[in-house]
């Protein structure tokens, strides 16, 4: 991309697109354009296609979509599937009618099968069944790539799918109710420390294991397949390793010094048993992580104890 291109970050407010931005305006791109969720409803088709007509965006950058951990899927499958397959129609179609040089879709790694050997490849994705507790979400996150791919072929375009692992850091969602795991225990020990309370409840087991990106890694990642990376077939980020929920929840609750115990109630679901990406494909492009998990967690929890509460 070249340094004067002009780059548009759907979903600029959220983690992954913050993230984006930070990174491009740190290399120097100044020719950045965005609009809030509120300025710019994706799920609108016609004022995408508005947006597209006015600004004529060379690059884009699709992070914008509705997101959450296992209770906010189970709680609003509707608005999961909806949602996320219109801002994608609407975005891939735009970028399309309106010349866009190049798109990066972000996927999720929750898109593959539930008992995908591990670590998972890209070709096992749609090889057999997903994980029920977030299959609208995966059902949504598939129909983007499936467009994609297709635009390619029948239209040429260069529109690329990267499939992240678990992500935390700066500008997550800490709300207890929609929040992934990471977010969740932080802010989880964080209360529980302040307030001190004489426990922490975690769901499930504490048996599944998870792989941990820091998001200004995977900004890093997607900047450098924008420039490196031009094949239809869908490609892995990740760290190469993973962590159980319990050595998870012990780790972060070292960080934030909290002296507690932890209870684990049995009786809510675990989700996917392991969820571990096989990233020889982009590693053989040159790229790898540089934020270990220690370093990672602990900017997050300094992050979110000076801005998570300052509105309050």
């Amino acid at each position: 991309m070249e340094k004067t291109a002009k780059i548009y970050v759907a979903g600029h407010g959220g983690l992954v697109g913050s993230a984006i931005k930070r990174r491009l305006e740190g290399l120097g791109y100044k020719n950045l354009v965005y609009k809030s969720s509120k300025e710019l409803d994706l799920r609108d088709s016609l004022a995408v296609k508005h947006f597209f007509e006015l600004e004529k965006p060379e690059y884009v950058f699709l992070a914008a979509a509705k997101v959450g951990g296992i209770l906010a899927n189970s709680k609003y499958p509707g608005q999961f599937i909806y949602d996320n397959i219109m801002i994608e129609s609407n975005v891939i179609h735009s970028s399309h009618l309106y010349g866009v040089k190049k798109l990066l879709f972000l996927g999720s790694s929750c898109i593959y099968p539930k008992f995908a050997p591990q670590p998972i490849k890209e070709e096992y994705l749609l090889s057999g069944e997903l994980e029920p507790t977030n299959m609208p979400y995966a059902v949504a996150k598939i129909a983007g790539i499936q467009l994609c791919q297709a635009y390619n072929r029948e239209y040429n375009t260069n529109f690329i799918s990267v499939m992240p692992t678990n992500l935390y850091g700066p500008n997550d969602n800490f709300d207890l109710e929609t929040s992934h795991v990471m977010p969740a225990l932080i802010r989880k020990f964080h209360e529980a420390k302040v307030n001190k309370l004489p426990y922490v409840e975690v769901w499930g087991t504490g048996t599944p294991r998870r792989e941990f990106l820091y998001i200004d890694d995977l900004a890093d990642a997607c900047i450098f397949l924008m420039d490196k990376y031009n094949q239809n077939e869908i490609i892995n980020i990740g760290v190469g390793e993973d962590i159980s929920i319990r050595e998870l929840a012990l780790l972060i609750k070292e960080i934030v010094e909290y002296k507690g115990d932890i209870i684990w109630n049995t009786s809510k679901p675990d989700g996917t048993p392991r969820k571990l990406l096989d990233i020889s494909r982009l590693t053989s492009l040159g790229w790898k992580a540089k934020v270990s998990l220690r370093e990672g967690i602990l900017l997050t929890y300094n992050w979110f104890i000076k801005n998570y509460y300052k509105n309050d």
